[in-house]
């Protein structure tokens, strides 16, 4: 069931089919495996929740990896098996694929430094939801983030130069980290950057809707889902951010005279 409020679809009780939650939805039987049959945006969540949690118990499946699906993947489109669009951090601790318990032609995946939502990954996200038709985009963060933790550090006045590419990327960073610093005056250090890296997914999600007309028209009308999460490096463990706040996000983006109105390129 879904209520419309400001004309958003939020949500009011997640559920799925009993053939997806009874069985977990497990990956070696997502629906994504027939051509052409493509999960509903909860079936996908449902997938990716499931795959980490096997990944995180030691019980990985390893789902389409077989000469069967590499033959699919030189015949046919990701677009009729791609489940998810997933934007993660580069860092080599975190394997998105592994992460989720997926294979080839499941998640189509965007990497940067500090999962940082700029024109270039909102453009690969946009290509996800709108030509692999992903019905879930997965904004991803992940503990002991050294992106976040220099951009941190240097807003607590730690001074260190910055190769000529990395500072726009800390520029990108930077207000979740002073957004959090305000919250938490008497936070600092390590305690400070956990606070910095969950922010900095929210900052991510936010720049998305502000720059990404699809994103926002896709979501508002109940097709796709845009989540929020945070990966433990050390446990192997998702932890998925409140989906409510996503909806906030995207209220507060509509009222911002400023976001992206044409969805098309000129």
């Amino acid at each position: 069931m879904e209520t419309c409020e400001g004309n958003i679809l939020i949500p009011s009780r997640v559920s799925f089919s009993s053939s997806s939650t009874e069985r977990g939805m497990s990956a070696g039987e997502s629906v994504s495996a027939k051509k052409g049959a493509k999960p509903t945006a909860e079936e996908a969540l449902a997938l990716l929740k499931a795959g980490n949690e096997r990944f995180a118990q030691g019980k990985c499946v390893y789902p389409h990896l077989d000469a069967a699906r590499l033959k699919q993947a030189g015949t046919e489109s990701q677009a009729d098996h791609a489940y998810a669009t997933v934007l993660a951090c580069s860092d080599s601790r975190v394997p998105v694929e592994r992460v989720f318990d997926a294979g080839i032609m499941d998640v189509f995946v965007v990497r940067v430094a500090g999962n940082v939502c700029a024109a270039d990954e909102i453009g690969s996200i946009e290509y996800g939801l709108a030509h692999v038709t992903t019905p879930v985009v997965v904004l991803l963060g992940h503990t002991q983030c050294g992106a976040v933790t220099a951009v941190t550090r240097a807003c607590e006045g730690e001074r260190r130069l910055l190769e000529r590419n990395i500072a726009p990327l800390a520029a990108s960073i930077e207000p979740a980290v002073r957004r959090v610093m305000a919250e938490h005056p008497d936070t600092h250090g390590d305690d400070l950057i956990g606070y910095g890296i969950e922010e900095n997914v929210w900052q991510g999600i936010e720049n998305l809707f502000m720059q990404s007309p699809v994103s926002r028209e896709s979501v508002r009308a109940g097709k796709v889902k845009v989540v929020g999460a945070v990966y433990d490096v050390g446990t192997g463990v998702v932890r998925w951010l409140p989906e409510l706040k996503t909806f906030d996000i995207l209220r507060k983006v509509q009222a911002n005279p400023g976001r992206a109105t044409n969805t098309m390129a000129q």
